[in-house]
């Protein structure tokens, strides 16, 4: 096998620093110096889970020691943390982290009426965001007439 066998087995030493840590740090410098904060959402949850792969491989080591296949786990795993197809920390955070650390009254603010909290709470974190800072700009009542002419075009077909 030779070198192609030597690389096959130190695989996610040659390429975990860049997928695990490389390209997250450049990302969120990226996402620092948008404007937009839906980016910072991503990265800072990546930092979080790739700490808790860290604190948990560290805690565990003595037992992973005997599962050869844990780097290639832990790779594989932050590669679908990061990569932008995948969004795999926006995925976690949205269906797992939220549902433990936040509650909707205090995550979506005492400022919306009940019905828009429910609406909200069902939508993807983009959307979301997007109707948030709709209706803080715009008010509650300029919400309501673009629901009721979705509602009206939405009757028509």
């Amino acid at each position: 096998m030779g070198v192609i066998g030597t690389m096959a087995r130190h695989l996610d030493t040659i390429i975990g620093p860049g997928v695990m840590l490389l390209y997250p740090l450049y990302a969120s410098i990226r996402a620092i110096e948008s404007p937009s904060s839906l980016d910072d959402q991503q990265w800072l949850t990546y930092w979080v889970l790739y700490s808790f792969t860290t604190l948990f491989e560290l805690s565990t080591y003595k037992i992973l020691a005997w599962f050869p296949i844990w780097p290639y786990v832990k790779l594989v795993f932050c590669v679908w943390l990061v990569l932008p197809m995948f969004n795999g920390a926006a995925y976690i955070y949205e269906n797992f982290v939220r549902q433990y650390f936040k509650n909707i009254g205090s995550y979506l603010g005492t400022n919306y009426p009940e019905e828009y909290k429910k609406v909200l709470h069902m939508m993807t974190f983009d959307s979301r965001k997007a109707v948030e800072r709709y209706i803080d700009r715009y008010g509650p009542d300029a919400f309501e007439r673009v629901i009721r002419a979705a509602e009206k075009e939405a009757k028509k077909h």
